[in-house]
This record gives C-alpha cells, structure tokens and sequence, in this order.
C-alpha cells in the first residue's frame, strides 16, 4: 500500500496529534501515560523539543510543539517516545505488533488567538470524554503545569508559549487562560471541533494563504474552509482514503500533514 509524503514548512507551531493501533486503549494504564512524559522530557533533553502544550489520554496523544529551524527535532523526538513507549508496553506484555497507528497527524497553528484556542482545546480533552470535570484533575496533561510552571523536569516553555501568545507577562497569560477554560466550562462550549485536527493548517485567511505559497505546488487541490472565527486549510479526503481506515472518529487520518522524514516505530 502507497504511503503519504511528509512535507515539511520551516517554522510553524504544530499541534500533533498520535493514537494507539486500531484505536485500542494501551495507554490505559497511568504508568505508561507517565512514561510518556518521562519520554517526552528525554526528547526535550536530546533533540531541543519545543513544547506548548500536551494532553495523554488512554488511546491517544496531544502535543502542541514550535519548529524552530531544525526539521529533524519533531520527528526524531516523536520517534523516540512512541518508539520507546511502544518498546516498553510489548515487552511487559510479552505482546507483538504495532503499538502506535502508522503515522501521526500534524496541523499548522497560526500564533496569537488561534495558538490560545488550540491549546485550550488540548487543555478540555479529558473533560469532553467524561473521564473529569475539570482539566487540572488530569494529571497527563499540560493545564498544571501552565498554571503553575515547574521548577525542575520542565516540559513547557514558558517563554515561547508567553512570546507566541504575544502577553506582556506570564502571569497574565496564567490569569486569561485560567479564565477561558471557567468560560468553555461555564457556558458548555465545550465541543470537538475536528479543525484542530482534520486540517492541514488553522489561523487567519492572512495566514492561510502565507500556507499556501510555502506549499507551492503541493497546496493544489486543498480547500479554504472560512469561518467566523478561523480559517482552515484541507486536504480532499479521497486521497487519504486509500491510506488509512476513515470512519468519524475524534482523530481522523484525513487531512495529515507530512515530515519527509522516515519514522517508523520499534515496538516488537
């Protein structure tokens, strides 16, 4: 079976979505949710991975991370802790096969407004399944240590997410995000919303076709979706189809955007 190119645009945030094999809960268990963190601060140790944002869930992963010039740090890390993850899970098993689904999904942020709506989507993930009332009651995810950074064993950077935000300070950024999530939660606004994982890009029309341009030829054939509130850039679903299985789920493999990097994942 053919497989999708990965395409690479130089400095983009991207929020990456990733989920287990055939959707199947293998990260079930709180210990492998927390190794995957502790995997993910050795990617930040190794490669200089640039997080924003995260959420574990039991099937699947958020991460909301910044290229900053160097195209093999995102693959490379995300093959080191689906890899490991994977690698851990089969041994103590004693179980085959893929741990991970073929490939993960990758959206292009615009930064400002857009950025701060992703990350609050990723923030509200446990609370749209039922599984908690609140986000700081999800302990695999970012909403903590937004609202009260780290000292030691940092995964976000505080800087970056307060610069891509464009606040003048990181106690306004705590007090408006903190206020956003009461709002969503308050006003049942809560919603999936497949744009900040079916498209190819989400931001401004300014910012889509900025997209655009740095795709060349390869943005023949996405479609402009306009909305009120955002822009979004699409793949035809048709093409995908032939790769992956399609049906309505909360990460669909439509519409992936691409690294042409090779990224497999050990995991027998």
């Amino acid at each position: 079976m053919a497989r999708a190119k990965r395409h690479y645009i130089p400095g983009q945030i991207w929020h990456l979505t990733h989920r287990c094999h055939k959707r199947e809960f293998l990260l079930k268990f709180s210990k492998d949710r927390q190794r995957w963190l502790q995997w993910l601060y050795e990617a930040k140790k190794r490669y200089g991975l640039t997080i924003l944002n995260y959420t574990v869930t039991s099937n699947h992963i958020h991460l909301l991370v910044v290229d900053d010039g160097d195209r093999d740090v995102i693959p490379k890390s995300i093959q080191l802790v689906a890899g490991r993850i994977g690698q851990e899970y089969n041994q103590r098993k004693k179980r085959k096969g893929a741990f991970w689904e073929d490939r993960y999904h990758a959206t292009a942020i615009e930064s400002g407004r857009h950025l701060l709506h992703c990350l609050i989507y990723i923030d509200l993930n446990m609370v749209r399944t039922g599984v908690v009332s609140h986000p700081s009651q999800w302990p695999f995810a970012g909403y903590n240590e937004i609202q009260a950074p780290k000292r030691k064993n940092i995964l976000i950077d505080y800087e970056k997410l307060q610069k891509l935000l464009a606040v003048d300070s990181y106690d306004f950024l705590k007090s408006y995000h903190r206020e956003l999530v009461e709002n969503h939660l308050n006003n049942d606004i809560n919603k999936q919303d497949n744009k900040w994982t079916k498209s190819v890009a989400v931001g401004s029309e300014e910012y889509i076709e900025k997209i655009r341009l740095l795709l060349g030829t390869m943005a023949k054939g996405k479609k402009t979706i306009k909305a009120e509130d955002s822009c979004q850039l699409r793949e035809p679903s048709p093409l995908y189809m032939a790769h992956f299985d399609t049906k309505n789920k909360d990460i669909e493999p439509d519409n992936t955007y691409y690294w042409d990097i090779n990224n497999e994942y050990s995991t027998s």
